[in-house]
């Protein structure tokens, strides 16, 4: 089953608010030499990112502000893709989106202004995948939902939608658009 991006940026249009939650690119393995805070991309992550950027780029789902894990391996993916989304992006690094769990999710949406239209949260799992999980209305696609009780594979994203600004977002306030695997943007 594969991802019909023209469908996703066409449902996209519909929302006056578009949350993109994405687990960073593919990093070091966890118990090496370096804390976990320090691991950094390897080339394949690197790569993975730009193509990510591409896609929302594509997709006209670049972000006016974007939250991001201080993880070495968030920020280099988030480097990554601003190379794509140039300075215009606001961009807020957030120790608790490495360490706060889904609480931290909910904090930055209650933060963000009104006026944002595609606000994006770059972070780790589980949390992406959960808080996905508790923002998504009742009326998203079972199929989508079950993919996010999978668990996001490293530079996959999660697009919500949704009328109400998003210090409004509370549990199950956003439609699940789109369950994106990077694979899918090739």
């Amino acid at each position: 089953m594969g991802i019909k991006l023209g469908k996703v940026a066409k449902a996209a249009k519909k929302y006056e608010h578009i949350l993109v939650i994405m687990r960073h690119a593919k990093a070091e393995p966890f118990g090496g030499d370096k804390p976990d805070r320090e691991r950094e991309l390897t080339d394949k992550g690197l790569k993975q990112a730009k193509i990510v950027g591409k896609g929302l780029e594509s997709l006209n789902l670049v972000p006016e502000r974007i939250s991001c894990s201080t993880a070495v391996r968030t920020r280099q993916t988030l480097d990554r893709m601003l190379k794509i989304f140039g300075d215009d992006p606001i961009v807020d690094y957030r120790v608790s989106l490495y360490d706060g769990g889904v609480q931290s999710v909910f904090d930055e949406l209650s933060h963000t202004k009104s006026k944002d239209r595609v606000f994006m949260i770059v972070g780790h799992e589980p949390t992406v995948s959960i808080s996905a999980q508790w923002l998504a209305s009742a009326d998203s696609d079972a199929e989508r939902l079950d993919l996010l009780n999978l668990g996001l594979s490293p530079a996959s994203i999660v697009i919500l939608g949704s009328n109400k600004p998003f210090a409004e977002w509370q549990v199950h306030s956003g439609d699940v658009l789109a369950v994106i695997n990077v694979k899918d943007f090739d």
